[in-house]
């Protein structure tokens, strides 16, 4: 048995369990009016909380600017969002949610400027809108996450989906849906196909529908229909078995080139896919660095009182310098000096050879994530603090003032851990800025292994985008205040 099947093996079930799905969920059948409500109200209690916040910033500046929170612009930004497809409650995925989101945000204040241009025309509500959009923005991402995180707990978020095939790629795809759900589609079984070898049974991670009876007892609860092949989504397209109200959708496992923000053209009876690398396009360097420079200052500037406060509390926990310099590997495979607040014990390479030589689990742990669930390493209290909260990080700020570094990107290690990669995956990594953040950071942090990082550190260099830096940027704060995966 593989790992995948073992992985799958706890969600294996029948054909019986298939048309037991949400029976006796009694959301269910309401399950597109509570998330079109919940998004609805989510955005209206955003907008007002913005309007609010921004009208009290930018009072002197523009007095007579007509508020975010008034009814007629709140209507306005649900159609707004309505109209950019956010409250399907199936998709898309949070990346391109956010990009729909700022795009949204930024029409419905440019409309609001407009409109207050007409009775008071000052260049002080230009401030007063930014002011109102950096807020509307933020605050409504913040609350549609908390709100996307609760559907997903009570299984309310995502359409429920059929997988045509059950082969290694449909399994592949359900093992995808299944630990992402945020993604919006939610995978309730297989229909076989006759691709598929009935006589080589595996343990699946749903059930699977292989008669005609079975399949029209649940289609009218098939909200999309997913197919690894043009073959048969030509022949079911063109049967009486699909309702127009499903929709289809052709999957390619494409992890090797870039799936976010595809361009596609229509080529005769031909479809043409663009693929592009914007990170390593100059002019898109440029942009980048220009924004890391905008952000970084005022922060660096802003939090410089803390920095010192915290480099006290290590001084007082352990005498020695409160700052170090760690040589990590930077792009081009240059050596980066990375400034850091101390977290660790003067003497903490011998401390941790001892502790490995002890314990052969450690050593284990230390081999596959080169991190310690203990770590006797660490400064007792401010040490743990530092490093849950990410705080250790800091003084890198001043790296990417220097150019060292970008606020998002791959993050720097040690030769010793970046070696354990394969060579042509260094090259690509090596061949961006390092970042103080980054995908792996937002998503699975320490708890990720060589493996995990790698495919994380992939999908961001392949489909980088402004969208795709704010959206780690502002992703990053609740990952740092929940502690997820900090070691």
């Amino acid at each position: 048995m593989s790992e995948l099947d073992m992985t799958f093996s706890q969600h294996a079930g029948s054909d019986r369990h298939l048309l037991g799905w949400r029976k006796h969920n009694l959301c269910d059948r309401f399950r597109k009016p509570i998330v079109i409500s919940l998004l609805i109200g989510g955005d209206v209690l955003a907008a007002i909380a913005a309007g609010a916040l921004s009208l009290a910033l930018t009072r002197e500046l523009a007095p007579i600017m007509s508020p975010g929170g008034d009814r007629l612009s709140i209507v306005f930004l649900i159609l707004m969002f309505a109209c950019l497809r956010l409250y399907t409650g199936c998709g898309p995925s949070p990346y391109e949610r956010f990009r729909l989101r700022t795009i949204g945000v930024f029409v419905f204040v440019a409309v609001n400027l407009f409109m207050s241009f007409s009775t008071n025309p000052t260049s002080s509500l230009l401030i007063a809108a930014a002011c109102e959009a950096i807020l509307l923005l933020i605050i409504g991402h913040y609350v549609e996450g908390t709100i996307r995180a609760l559907l997903v707990r009570f299984q309310l978020w995502g359409a429920p989906t059929v997988l045509f095939g059950c082969g290694d790629a449909g399994r592949r795809l359900a093992h995808l849906l299944m630990h992402q759900p945020a993604l919006g589609l939610t995978p309730i079984g297989f229909i076989a196909t006759s691709a598929d070898d009935a006589s080589q049974p595996t343990i699946r991670p749903l059930p699977v529908v292989q008669s005609a009876e079975s399949w029209d007892r649940i289609r009218p609860h098939v909200e999309i229909a997913m197919f690894n092949s043009v073959d048969e989504l030509v022949t079911f397209s063109g049967s009486s078995t699909w309702r127009p109200s499903c929709r289809l959708m052709l999957v390619e496992d494409v992890h090797d080139v870039q799936s976010l923000w595809l361009h596609t053209r229509t080529l005769g009876e031909a479809i043409g896919i663009e693929i592009k690398r914007d990170l390593y396009l100059r002019h898109n360097q440029m942009f980048k660095r220009a924004i890391d420079i905008v952000l970084s200052v005022p922060i660096a500037l802003l939090l410089s009182p803390a920095i010192m406060i915290l480099a006290l509390g290590v001084k007082l926990v352990d005498p020695g310098p409160a700052f170090y310099i760690q040589e990590r590997v930077g792009r081009n495979g240059k050596t980066l000096r990375v400034l850091k607040l101390r977290t660790m014990y003067a003497d903490a390479e011998t401390r941790l050879e001892e502790h490995l030589s002890r314990t052969p689990q450690a050593r284990s742990e230390w081999q596959r994530y080169f991190k310690l669930t203990y770590d006797p390493r660490v400064l007792p209290i401010i040490g743990n603090f530092l490093r849950r909260m990410s705080l250790d990080e800091l003084p890198q700020l001043w790296n990417v003032i220097r150019g060292d570094m970008s606020l998002v990107g791959p993050r720097p290690f040690p030769a010793y851990h970046v070696n354990s990669f394969d060579e042509g995956f260094r090259a690509i990594r090596m061949s961006v800025q390092p970042g103080i953040t980054g995908m792996w950071q937002v998503s699975s942090r320490s708890n990720g292994d060589l493996q995990i990082q790698k495919a994380q550190d992939l999908f961001y260099i392949r489909n980088w985008s402004l969208w795709l830096d704010i959206y780690i940027l502002l992703q990053t704060l609740p990952t740092v205040l929940g502690g997820k995966g900090a070691r």
